[in-house]
């Protein structure tokens, strides 16, 4: 195995560093700062004079303005800002009013992401083949073990949901969140065992190192994440959906709607193949449930 290479130096976020730090700074400086958040793009590209006339400041006070927020010179902070620049832009846009409607009027955003999710469903009935979701409902349900495995802010919440979504019907199931610690869980199971591994974009080192890890066991994967990725490769099952995402920032990913809908297929297809199994759990949660509530009313039977 070739040696694992230094992981890259992390650059600072100078668009941040300039933000917390305005209000330490001089009235002058306060003026650079505005004038380069104002168009950042400007600011990568333009001169040193041509900065300062837009702040209405002199030269040396941009050279001040950028070794107050820590770069070396000008050269340097507009070197660290087109790097911020490549992550930052779709962000930066300035703010308007299209948030705020009149009373009785619907959102601009409502019928986006009701749109967005609609078209993630009709992708995976076009994309998710029945067959792959069936074989993985029966590794499932035959495993003694269980993990859902997550990693960052969407895939780590989908986890748990996947564990909400599967020990409803007795499967032994656990969501982890954390790749040191699915390192750890994966080295209690045993062959035959289930890791469901979710990502987005399916090449997170993290994650293929630790499916690398728990296919070595013999540890059966199932992986929801991106088609041709290097987790869907790898992976025993992999279930994959391609979904392009809005440029909307505030609105959810579109391939969050898809991802949960694989999952309710996959839990599903599981509760199927448990049968019998699945229905007394489901039937004995549901009594303990309604044993704690008032009213006759039947509420939702998978709750």
């Amino acid at each position: 195995m070739p040696p694992r290479t230094a992981d890259p130096k992390p650059v600072p976020d100078i668009i941040a560093q300039i933000k917390d730090g305005y209000d330490r700074m001089r009235p002058a400086e306060q003026a650079v700062a505005d004038a380069v958040l104002s168009d950042v793009q400007m600011a990568v590209d333009a001169s040193n004079a041509v900065i300062a006339l837009r702040a209405g400041v002199s030269q040396p006070t941009v050279t001040r303005f950028c070794r107050a927020i820590g770069c070396d010179g000008v050269r340097d902070f507009k070197l660290q800002l087109a790097r911020s620049l490549v992550v930052g832009q779709v962000y930066l846009a300035a703010n308007d009013a299209r948030g705020q409607t009149a009373a009785g009027t619907v959102p601009h955003y409502w019928g986006s992401i009701l749109d967005e999710a609609h078209r993630a469903l009709r992708e995976v009935e076009r994309q998710v083949s029945p067959d792959l979701v069936t074989q993985a409902a029966e590794v499932i349900a035959s495993a003694y073990r269980v993990a859902a495995f997550g990693l960052g802010g969407s895939s780590s919440s989908l986890a748990e949901e996947m564990q909400h979504r599967l020990f409803r019907y007795g499967v032994p199931i656990t969501a982890l969140k954390d790749h040191f610690l699915a390192g750890m869980t994966a080295a209690t199971f045993r062959a035959g065992d289930v890791f469901i591994v979710i990502s987005a974009t399916g090449r997170t080192r993290e994650v293929i190192e630790t499916v690398n890890l728990v296919k070595s066991a013999r540890i059966r994967t199932v992986a929801i994440t991106a088609p041709g990725s290097e987790l869907a490769d790898i992976a025993d099952i992999a279930l994959t959906v391609q979904i392009e995402e809005t440029p909307d920032t505030l609105t959810p990913s579109a391939s969050r709607f898809a991802f949960l809908a694989i999952m309710d297929l996959m839990a599903a297809a599981t509760g199927y193949q448990l049968g019998p199994v699945a229905r007394e759990n489901l039937r004995r949660i549901k009594y303990n449930v309604l044993s704690q509530r008032q009213g006759a009313m039947l509420e939702p039977l998978g709750d």
